[in-house]
């Protein structure tokens, strides 16, 4: 797991409610940008920041996720300035008291947070922008590594046509093992020109932490990936240098 990217989330909340309800949805979910980012690396600490009095209905779902709430009164003369305030001094802190995490997440599309931008990648850090696109500053996407619009994760999400399942119980479970294959997969395809099994594997424990492919009838790992190439999905080539597998969606 040492190889694993370690990724601290900061959370700009109210910035991305606004924002979210021109979105398809008409509002914002959390679990749709950790899943992405889960695919990046080990999600190491979580924290958002608000007036959570002002949108109590998430505060459940935000605890659902183990995200740390930081509750941010407004006052008249404080707005929401307070909020980005000890949201920048947060991370900065972590920045110099945690070596070992080397990305950060900023979901945001407020340009206040682009020296906090600047002053990560000073120290050495990896950092992902995260924000809805009308209303994300071009400041602010330009000095992130990478930026990753909420909208593409809301059309992402849309249920796509389903693969023809067995019939039998025993076909069901192999063909749901697959289509969670196949959605790491793909997804991974967007980030990377190679894909190897191992880095694949690791990235599919991240995302469904209690998989485990014997429960699905398999002996292994490479069992399910000879599945899916036999049903036409992927291409397997075996490194024997590596001991692994490069895996090309087909």
């Amino acid at each position: 797991m040492s190889n694993e990217p370690l990724i601290a989330v900061f959370i700009d909340f109210e910035n991305l409610a606004i924002g979210a309800q021109v979105t398809e949805t008409g509002r914002f979910q959390i679990e749709l940008v950790l899943k992405r980012l889960l695919e990046k690396g080990r999600i190491v600490y979580k924290r958002a920041y608000c007036d959570w009095s002002r949108y109590k209905s998430a505060v459940r779902e935000f605890h659902g996720h183990g995200i740390g709430l930081v509750d941010i009164p407004q006052t008249r003369m404080s707005g929401k300035n307070s909020a980005d305030i000890h949201m920048v001094v947060d991370a900065l802190d972590l920045c110099y008291s945690k070596d070992h995490i080397d990305t950060f997440a900023l979901l945001s599309g407020d340009s206040d947070f682009s020296p906090l931008v600047s002053k990560l990648k000073e120290n050495d850090k990896r950092v992902i922008g995260v924000g809805v696109k009308k209303s994300t500053s071009d400041l602010l996407i330009h000095g992130c590594d990478e930026f990753i619009y909420y909208d593409d994760l809301v059309r992402a999400a849309k249920p796509k046509t389903e693969r023809p399942r067995g019939r039998s119980k025993a076909n069901n479970k192999k063909q749901e093992a697959v289509d969670i294959f196949m959605e790491t997969v793909e997804s991974l395809d967007q980030d990377y020109d190679t894909l190897w099994g191992s880095m694949i594997k690791q990235t599919l424990k991240r995302l469904h932490p209690g998989f485990n492919e014997s429960y699905y009838g398999y002996r292994n790992f490479p069992d399910l990936m000879k599945d899916a190439e036999s049903r036409g999905l992927i291409r397997l080539e075996h490194d024997p240098d590596r001991g692994n597998y490069k895996v090309r969606p087909a």
